[in-house]
């Protein structure tokens, strides 16, 4: 029998826990390929698309039980839709690359605006001072370049000055 888990937890693992499942069943997609998305469409993509849902193909007779990719629908602002028709490859392999397997064949592009809620944050100002120093101290052993980077932008998020 499992017992629950005690002590406390992150809001976030129970709202995710919550909308999965709803998510799944209405658009075949995750809270984590959502939250994800800006690092998988990349900076040229992140502020002007949004992830919609994924059609999963029927059951085939012929393969039963076999895994078939689906088709993922993207929003995507405007001219930018060109563009992204043109990358389509790249946005297909990284996508696979997330869940880990081969997960989406193709992208259909929707052209429509995507929500203020969904666009990239603009990136915060490099840190002066003192906490230029203290995140330098606290990122020395760090021997990996790409955890390097995402403890540098983690840290300078914390570190920054908050406004007023």
């Amino acid at each position: 029998m499992a017992y629950p888990r005690k002590g406390a937890r992150q809001i976030a693992e129970v709202a995710n826990g919550i909308i999965d499942p709803v998510l799944a069943r209405r658009a075949g997609i995750s809270t984590a390929l959502l939250g994800s998305w800006d690092e998988i469409a990349g900076a040229d993509f992140a502020d002007c698309t949004r992830p919609e849902k994924i059609t999963w193909p029927r059951n085939d007779s012929y393969n039963p039980g076999g895994h078939q990719p689906g088709v993922l629908t993207v929003a995507c602002e405007g001219a930018r839709a060109l563009f992204l028709t043109h990358a389509q490859g790249e946005l297909i392999a990284r996508i696979n690359g997330f869940f880990g397997f081969p997960a989406v064949r193709q992208i259909r592009i929707v052209q429509k605006p995507v929500s203020q809620t969904f666009k990239h944050p603009r990136k915060p100002p490099p840190l002066k001072g003192e906490a230029a120093k203290r995140l330098e101290g606290m990122m020395e052993g760090i021997e990996s370049e790409a955890l390097k980077k995402a403890v540098a932008r983690l840290g300078t998020a914390v570190l920054q000055q908050k406004r007023k």
